[in-house]
């Protein structure tokens, strides 16, 4: 699938090319711009989570955010991701790493949907551009629906 998507990004990149240098050079030096901006950003979160999962043991992570935890790893995973503030394209990379380290589904989706809906560190901005109560209620109202995120993929997970 990779192969096929990056030959479709290559045929559409010459294509733009062929069709007009100077738009697809500016937007090809924008999108580099745009990654020199995010490379830091990323390399620094994918740095701490090896160096988390390096030292941190795969009983642990099981322990604590495994199958097994139930409940409780679901709400620590929740939690843990409401305060978190990670990129979405750093995200998913680290549900995939905290998977094959030992967690459950249930808990990663618990994480995943509080990371990218929950913004605990974001709420002061939220807060002056949309006020109190808007803001309160919408980050209560994701929190509990990460739980019914959670739930759904557990179902859909033990079905297969």
């Amino acid at each position: 699938m990779n192969i096929i998507l990056y030959s479709l990004a290559i045929i559409l990149l010459a294509a733009s090319y062929l069709k007009d240098k100077s738009k697809t050079k500016k937007a090809l030096k924008k999108a580099w711009k745009s990654f020199e901006n995010i490379l830091p950003e990323l390399l620094v979160i994918m740095l701490l989570i090896g160096v988390l999962l390096a030292v941190v043991d795969h009983e642990l992570i099981s322990s604590l955010l495994g199958e097994s935890s139930g409940w409780f790893g679901v709400i620590l995973a929740s939690i843990i991701g409401a305060i978190t503030l990670i990129p979405g394209f750093v995200a998913f990379p680290t549900a995939a790493l905290l998977l094959k380290g030992g967690a459950g589904y249930m808990q990663i989706a618990a994480f995943v949907s509080t990371l990218m809906m929950v913004g605990i560190v974001t709420l002061p901005v939220e807060v002056k551009y949309f006020g109190k109560k808007i803001s309160y209620t919408r980050n209560v109202l994701a929190f509990m629906f990460s739980f019914i995120v959670a739930i759904v993929v557990g179902m859909v997970v033990t079905n297969l």
